[in-house]
């Protein structure tokens, strides 16, 4: 059995895109549904999905979500799906409107975040975020790094 955390309200996490948060400044998040395969529910209920170079783009008025990896479902005997597919995301109109708005104009990404059921429906999290420099990056690490020192060395003083 796969381990799955469940966050919040029920829902169970099924991958997170933890890399996004670091290459990406994230400005607003959206949780939109996904339009899948028999298949690929199964292979999302064992937990095979990547994320990694997930985004979402908007074509023709549809918001559609391009390079994620849905595993293979090995037991699917009929219809086998693509892994590699574009898949069409679910959002109200006035939604995806505005922001088709903000990625033009501003130049925003769409990044997927997460994928998680949410009472038994596939969920993506998208973040509207830009990209960051590699400065900026690095300043991040060194920030993280000297609060792990700090913390490190407050256990070691509190042992003494």
């Amino acid at each position: 059995m796969v381990a799955t955390k469940k966050p919040d309200g029920g829902n169970r996490l099924i991958s997170e895109n933890r890399r996004a948060l670091q290459r990406y400044e994230i400005a607003e998040r959206l949780e939109v549904g996904v339009v899948l395969m028999g298949s690929e529910v199964k292979s999302l209920r064992a937990g095979k999905i990547e994320l990694l170079d997930a985004f979402a783009v908007i074509r023709g008025g549809q918001l559609e979500l391009v390079n994620a990896y849905i595993a293979p479902y090995p037991f699917a005997t009929l219809i086998k799906h693509e892994e590699k597919r574009t898949r069409r995301l679910l959002a109200q109109r006035a939604e995806i409107d505005r922001l088709e708005g903000k990625i033009t104009q501003r130049g925003f990404t769409l990044v997927a975040l997460s994928a998680y059921f949410k009472n038994g429906k596939v969920k993506i999290e998208l973040g509207l975020g830009k990209g960051r420099d590699t400065a900026d990056r690095r300043e991040d690490i060194k920030r993280k790094e000297g609060e792990r020192e700090a913390r490190a060395a407050m256990i070691r003083a509190a042992k003494r």
